[in-house]
């Protein structure tokens, strides 16, 4: 069973920066695609970024230029830097992969941006 654990999340100032790191159970090359979503309260689940086999990226509008994914395929793990955060950018954030129509997600980790 594929497991994705997600770490790196925490409390950070408006305008910090954190890296949250997704760690799979298996080599990331099986899957079609990567990416992170986040969930606020209240509202539902967006794709943050996403990056395929092939390293195509893409973006939300609203991290484009602030967030960055990226992937280490020795180590099967899928990064999300995160720079110049804000306010609304606190969320849980998923790790998610999709092979075929299946999908898999991680556990969640908490970013709370606040002063």
């Amino acid at each position: 069973q594929v497991q994705l654990v997600e770490s790196g999340g925490g409390l950070v100032q408006p305008g910090g920066s954190l890296r949250l790191s997704c760690a799979a159970s298996e080599s990331i090359f099986s899957f079609n695609v990567m990416g992170w979503y986040r969930q606020a309260p209240g509202k539902d689940r967006e794709l943050v970024a996403g990056i395929g086999s092939g390293s195509s990226t893409t973006y939300a509008d609203s991290v484009k230029g602030r967030f960055t994914i990226s992937r280490d395929n020795d180590k099967n793990t899928v990064y999300l830097q995160m720079n110049s955060l804000k306010h609304e950018d606190t969320a849980v954030y998923y790790c998610h992969a999709g092979r075929g129509y299946r999908a898999y997600w991680g556990q969640g980790t908490q970013v709370t941006v606040s002063s």
